[in-house]
């Protein structure tokens, strides 16, 4: 810019004699006139001009402009010409500003390394102009050194430098000046980032860029040194610094263990105003940093000294609330929770005032249609170390709801959406009910749950508010396909569950999306399970979350059967066992030993039919529901000498009740919220009235129960089961979430001589259910035992767990979050054995995988620190795998 400049100034002190030492006009050479366009369109590179002639400016008129010089052309020639701002027609003044303009517009777009303007003809007073460019060199690859694969990723997204583009000083500048901030932001703040341009020899006019990172060492912090701070102890002061933190002492390396002792230049700024506002929270809203230092303790530390002035403690007076009309004084008092002789606690006032967690608007004004209300809190009086607080309340309009528009959902019928809202057009506006509307279609499970963010427009004027929810639609249904192996071979299992599913459209093919119809979000689920010639399981149910479209009442049928075939006696004696391992270790795995050993006058065979209705309940509030179950089972053993009952039917048909609460935010990764239920099933008391006495019934003779006595199976099962989410750091999207569970379980009898051996708990383990597992017992996990080894057909259960969860991955495509957890339970055979106080315990960490098509995917490693079944070892390591259920 200099020389340019310089240039400029050069031309404005020579004077051109164009009269008796030249010739006339149009006898001015071409190259005569170049050697001033040269002088004059140079890059910043050339050096100043040197004028060996006299040449008075003379006026042309443009012919003709070209362009040349260009390898790899962005734009067409015109597009260039008109960057110059010349055009043909144009006069102009050689030598003169319009072609100088027309260099300084090019060096503006950036584009170019190299600019030059010549003529290449002169024709009386018409000049013929070319326009040669020199391109910057495209980017062919991108190499970055000394970053980690996730760092390099981040990075990419951040800088803007695109394989393909140009590259530009400013670009170069640009990269350095993320790179640097980036890795400050991670404690590296002496990094050293080099950014090199080496010529691809395989590409014309490209460039490979290396992005060359040392990130040195990690600055930490040393030692932090407050000075002034009488009232508040260093270790306070400290803790309010979140991110600024040393472990200079004994007891700082044990408060700080956890936690990051980088120092970063950013949230060091952050901490010294949390530094202020712990001392306006404990009543010092004088104090204030007088000043602060960081210097260098030595290549890898800093020390940090802070110089405060703390200022006078203050209380609080009097509060006098001013312009309220629609709420007492003591309504609004009790939601400030603050009180006359209180410290003047200055964050406490806003968070209950003004903050998201505005107590006061939320508790009163915001649910009863108060959308443009505010609260002030005015300091009017300040009298020695007394503050009186006036609050200025502007209660506003009550404002209706105008529009609710819903966007985004290309999955369900809009009025199936729109059901599940609470907040109707011509209703007042209420947090209640939009915070419940976004549950709501959170629980659908058919949107982006962490996306729902609604857009509310107020209209101060009319006094309404308009309510927009944009829905991001992820996928819902879920085909699981999945392989395990049990003692007779391979189990196979597929499973299509279908959560949009219409019914009323089954016989209108124009409305199947796929192989169904779809629209209304009911629930249609097909599975079969199978294990060739021994088992085979099949399944289908149906489910209505609002059957009659008019109110969320629950409907539910689903019917299944089941068939497991026995082995004989051979397969069991020495031969065939050595002969299977020695065949499964040496030669592979061979099933003929299996095919030999089925025994199809061996079997058990299972019928189910069942029905259910539940009903949203309004008391106590409009999170319970209680659902009613009619539900028949048939049992028909064959020589089946694996159960209580080797042969006869049995029938087991039983109503159940169930009390409900969910109050959880979303399904996936819940947040916050809980989810309470209290169960009852129970069959008729058959022995009450049928006459017989099942005392006398005798025993077969190898011991096995007669099928006489449990052709009408009866027994009453109680169950209570319970889960609490609580959001660790709620003001964060991916925050860690304590879950607590508590469980237990109990099966009674009528008549104690017909002890029900159907409908019992089956506890330990994974907890998935499988034919391998029992028959007709509900299966209870405990992990870090084996399945099954806690209680087989026990009576009573009991089941504890805290679990802590941390996401990783949310978003529509996938959800993943890691879990560790304590874990305890037990199972008893009789009720009357039950001890709360006596449980197997375990501990353990794993994963979550939810994904659209297939569901959730889990696997745990957990250790169980109990000895089962008089067992001389406690139950050591254990995996388990999970799928399409949570434990």
């Amino acid at each position: 810019m200099f020389k340019r400049g310089l240039f400029a100034l050069s031309f404005s002190l020579f004077v051109f004699n164009f009269g008796a030492k030249a010739q006339v006009a149009d006898s001015v050479s071409v190259e005569a006139i170049n050697k001033v366009l040269a002088n004059t369109t140079q890059s910043s590179k050339l050096p100043l001009p040197v004028i060996t002639y006299s040449l008075t400016p003379q006026k042309y008129e443009i012919a003709d402009i070209t362009i040349s010089g260009l390898k790899n052309a962005l734009y067409e020639d015109y597009v260039l010409i008109s960057f110059s701002g010349l055009s043909v027609g144009d006069k102009v003044d050689i030598p003169g500003s319009e072609i100088t303009n027309a260099v300084k517009r090019f060096w503006k777009q950036g584009l170019f390394s190299d600019i030059k303007i010549t003529a290449t003809k002169i024709e009386g007073d018409k000049i013929w102009l070319n326009l040669e460019l020199t391109d910057r060199p495209r980017i062919s690859d991108i190499s970055f050194t000394g970053v980690k694969k996730g760092e390099r990723e981040d990075l990419e997204s951040k800088i803007g430098v695109v394989k393909g583009n140009q590259i530009t000083p400013n670009m170069v500048d640009r990269a350095k000046s993320i790179i640097k901030k980036y890795f400050e932001g991670k404690g590296f703040n002496n990094a050293i980032i080099n950014i090199t341009q080496t010529e691809d020899l395989s590409k014309e006019n490209q460039i490979i860029l290396g992005i060359d990172v040392n990130k040195k060492e990690k600055i930490k912090v040393n030692n932090i040194v407050f000075e002034g701070n009488e009232e508040v102890n260093a270790k306070t002061l400290e803790k309010a610094m979140k991110k600024t933190r040393h472990k200079h002492t004994m007891s700082a390396k044990i408060r700080n263990f956890l936690r990051s002792t980088n120092y970063v230049p950013e949230s060091y700024e952050e901490d010294k105003e949390h530094l202020i506002s712990k001392y306006n929270e404990l009543g010092y809203r004088d104090a204030r940093i007088l000043w602060d230092t960081v210097y260098k303790y030595n290549d890898k530390k800093v020390n940090i000294d802070i110089k405060l002035e703390e200022g006078q403690k203050y209380y609080v007076r009097k509060i006098n609330w001013v312009g309220n009309t629609e709420f007492s004084t003591d309504q609004l008092n009790m939601a400030l929770n603050m009180k006359a002789g209180d410290i003047y606690n200055q964050k406490k006032l806003s968070d209950r005032l003004v903050a998201d967690e505005d107590a006061v608007g939320n508790a009163f004004y915001y649910n009863n249609g108060y959308i443009f209300y505010q609260a002030d809190p005015v300091e009017v009086n300040i009298e020695n170390d007394s503050i009186d607080l006036e609050i200025r309340i502007v209660e506003g309009p009550k404002a209706t709801i105008r529009k609710v528009s819903i966007s985004g959902n290309d999955r369900l019928y809009e009025d199936i959406v729109r059901r599940e809202l609470r907040t109707k057009p011509g209703a007042l506006f209420s947090r209640d009910d939009l915070m419940r509307s976004l549950r709501e279609v959170a629980q659908m499970g058919h949107f982006d749950p962490e996306k729902l963010q609604p857009d509310i427009q107020p209209d101060p004027e009319s006094g309404t508010v308009d309510i927009a929810y944009p829905l991001a639609s992820k996928a819902n249904d879920q085909i699981e396909f999945s392989a395990g192996w049990g003692q007779t071979g391979v189990l196979g299992r597929l499973s299509l569950k279908f959560t949009n599913f219409s019914l009323k459209n089954l016989l209108n093919p124009g409305s199947y999306k796929g192989i169904i119809p779809q629209g209304e979000g009911q629930t249609l689920q097909l599975s079969g399970q199978t294990n060739g010639k021994y088992y085979q399981s099949y399944s289908i149910s149906f489910t209505d979350p609002w059957f009659g479209g008019k109110r969320p009442n629950f409907l539910s049928v689903g019917a299944y059967y089941s068939v497991q075939t026995g082995v004989n006696s051979n397969y069991y004696n020495n031969s065939y066992y050595n002969n299977y391992y020695s065949s499964y270790y040496n030669s592979g795995y061979d099933n003929s030993y299996y095919n030999n050993a089925l025994d199809p006058d061996k079997s058990i065979k299972t019928l189910g039919l069942s029905v259910g209705y539940g009903k949203r309940l309004n008391w106590p509030d409009d999170y319970f529901q209680i659902e009613a179950g009619l539900s028949y089972q048939l049992y028909k053993m064959k020589n089946w000498e694996y159960f209580l009952v080797p042969n006869g039917s049995s029938n087991n048909i039983s109503l159940s009740l169930t009390l409900s609460r969910n109050s959880m935010d979303q399904p996936v990764y819940t947040r916050r919220g809980s989810q309470f239920s209290l169960s009852v099933q129970a069959t008729p008391p058959y022995s009450a009235w049928d006459g017989k006495d099942y005392a006398a019934i005798a025993l077969n003779e190898d011991g096995t129960e007669s099928g006489e006595k449990y052709r009408w199976v009866e027994y009453h099962k109680w169950k209570f089961k319970s889960k609490t989410f609580v959001s660790l750091m709620p003001s964060i999207q991916k925050t860690p979430v304590l879950m607590t569970r508590a469980e237990y379980g109990f099966v009674g009898y009528y008549n104690k001589h017909k002890k029900s051996p159907f409908e019992t708990f089956y506890m330990g383990g994974d907890g998935m259910s499988g034919y391998s597992s029992g028959y007709a017992t509900e299966t209870i996990g405990l992990r870090g035992y084996e399945n099954g080894s806690i209680g087989y057909y026990s009576s009573a259960y009991t089941r504890l767990a805290l679990e802590l969860r941390y996401p990783l991955i949310l978003e529509p495509s996938s959800t993943i979050y890691v879990l560790s957890f304590v874990e305890a339970g037990n199972a008893w055979d009789n009720i009357k054995d039950f001890n709360p106080f006596d449980l197997k315990r375990s501990a353990g960490f794993g994963a979550r995988i939810m994904l659209p098509m297939i569901g959730l995917i889990g696997i745990d490693w957990a250790y169980g620190f109990d000895k089962v079944n008089g067992s001389r070892q406690y139950s050591g390591s254990q995996f388990h795998f999970i799928i399409g259920q949570e434990f």
